[in-house]
């Protein structure tokens, strides 16, 4: 087996996306255009979508991410638009998108145009997870676009076998396709709930943070695996059984989820980029299957079946954003007043990605009768054609757009005001339990060791609240930025005199090691990483 392709893909979407967070692009866009641009260089290796390795697994490890940084209780409070979003969007898309391609193209049969509505339905969970990120959404909007972004592939792929199983002569109907959603939906969130408390209890009983982080990888594979098996959603098990996780992540004991969140971050970056270059690399394979429709016509329909997804979410998105609070005044009592400009945003920030095309190219090539499927390789380019237009266009322009509709963004004065409070009564809190540790004979400490505990607790106290503080005239840093720059120069300086000495041999490596994550673990304690 070549591994070269892999290292190549690997190896230049991780340049190509650290390159992009140096830019006001956001760094997916960035990736898929380097795709198509080097799509056809020779020597380019092809790359070809494999259904069967990026749904088991690229798409689990992915949703897992997102979830896991997702807010149970956010999500539970936006529960109603979430739904709409991800099953009734998904639903509403699939026969809009389908019923267009089936009136646009000639010949085309319905199931099969009905196949395209549903390959395209979904949001991307990635790409609206980096977008919203970046440009710094509302919360509540950003909650939204989140957990549509975690079920909708679940409603999409369920719809598409539906489809596929009509196309094909399988004697689909709307009972069996309704049973067929509810046996999905049901199976997969009852083993989400099945299995997230067992692997929960299995992580908070492993004593080896390197046990539980090998466990904390698998995780999302087993979910999905399990589920896939006895015909249920995978997609909702992985998701149902991260939210679990995630919101009881700090049952965990400290060294675990110190490592799981550099694993995760590291796994979930190396993913993301090789996931969106791969999109632009499926240029070639996507024209080589065009056939009969090469020419002026499938150019006519990629641009008629992208304006009919983009409009189709418009058409969605207003009534069920504002219908129920007219209809419903326990909504309106729940829910905060949505503005035109939050739907506006909602709206355009649908930007489709590596699960449309995925299941586009699990298409079957032929039918039961060895005949062609009607249109596969139509439907295929459409799927391409669609993905980058929305990720291209709307990825673009909804910064832009953002800021101009003048969208609120995160108050930072007021999140600071909040961790400082939190961090007083949780300081409060660890000062009485010290005081009641120290009552006790067994506890007893020098009084330089019970002075140095209050004095961390009283740094920590005071950190937040520096923040607040006038910044340095000269440096422009808060005094809790400097606190910490001259931390790291001094550990710097620490480290500079072990090596040293590891150097004139005064000490060994084993002991060098033992010095320097000690100095590691300082540094971290004194830096807090504040960027996402």
């Amino acid at each position: 087996m070549d591994v070269m392709p892999l290292l190549l893909l690997i190896a230049g979407s991780a340049v190509v996306a650290a390159a992009g967070r140096r830019t006001p692009v956001p760094a997916p866009l960035l990736l898929v255009t380097a795709g198509l641009a080097v799509a056809y260089v020779p020597g380019v290796p092809e790359y070809t979508l494999d259904p069967h390795i990026v749904l088991p697994l690229l798409l689990p490890p992915l949703l897992h991410t997102a979830a896991t940084d997702s807010s149970y209780l956010d999500l539970r409070a936006q529960l109603r638009p979430v739904a709409l979003l991800s099953v009734g969007y998904v639903l509403f898309a699939t026969l809009a998108v389908g019923y267009a391609a089936y009136l646009l193209v000639p010949g085309l049969p319905l199931t099969a145009a009905l196949v395209l509505g549903a390959v395209v339905a979904p949001p991307d969970a990635v790409a609206a997870t980096a977008v919203a990120r970046r440009v710094g959404l509302p919360s509540r909007i950003t909650t939204i676009l989140q957990g549509e972004s975690l079920v909708n592939d679940a409603t999409a792929i369920t719809a598409y076998r539906v489809a596929v199983a009509a196309a094909v002569g399988e004697g689909a109907s709307w009972a069996g396709g309704i049973g067929e959603f509810l046996i999905a939906a049901v199976g997969g969130v009852g083993i989400g709930l099945l299995l997230m408390m067992p692997i929960h209890w299995l992580r908070t009983h492993l004593k080896e943070a390197l046990l539980q982080n090998t466990l904390s990888l698998l995780i999302p594979f087993v979910a999905y695996a399990v589920a896939e098996s006895v015909h249920a959603s995978g997609v909702l098990a992985v998701v149902v059984v991260a939210l679990y996780l995630g919101h009881r992540a700090w049952e965990v004991d400290f060294a675990t989820r110190l490592q799981e969140d550099a694993v995760w971050r590291m796994v979930a970056f190396v993913l993301e980029s090789a996931v969106f270059a791969l999109i632009g690399l499926q240029l070639p394979v996507v024209l080589r299957g065009l056939g009969e429709y090469e020419g002026g016509d499938a150019v006519l329909y990629a641009v008629v079946i992208f304006l009919v997804a983009v409009a189709t979410r418009f058409v969605w998105v207003y009534p069920a954003t504002f219908l129920p609070r007219i209809f419903s005044a326990r909504v309106r009592k729940r829910e905060e007043n949505p503005t035109w400009k939050g739907a506006f945003v909602i709206s355009w920030a649908g930007m489709r990605g590596v699960v449309s095309l995925a299941i586009a190219f699990s298409i079957p090539v032929t039918m039961h009768d060895d005949e062609e499927f009607p249109g596969r390789n139509l439907i295929l380019f459409l799927t391409f054609t669609t993905v980058i237009g929305t990720l291209v266009l709307q990825g673009l322009t909804l910064p832009p757009l953002i800021r101009a509709l003048k969208l609120p963004g995160k108050d930072l004065q007021a999140e600071t005001l909040s961790e400082a409070n939190a961090q007083a009564q949780a300081s409060q809190a660890a000062e009485r339990r010290l005081d009641e540790l120290l009552e006790d004979e067994r506890n007893a400490l020098p009084g330089p060791l019970a002075d140095r505990l209050r004095t961390v607790l009283e740094r920590r106290r005071n950190s937040v609240w520096e923040r607040l503080g006038q910044p340095n005239p000269i440096t422009g840093e808060t005094v809790d930025d400097t606190y910490r720059r001259l931390s790291r120069q001094m550990i710097g300086a620490e480290r500079d005199v072990f090596v040293r000495l590891r150097d004139l041999r005064y000490i060994d490596d084993e002991m060098l090691r033992t010095l320097l994550r000690r100095l590691d673990l300082e540094e971290a304690a004194a830096y807090r990483e504040t960027s996402p």
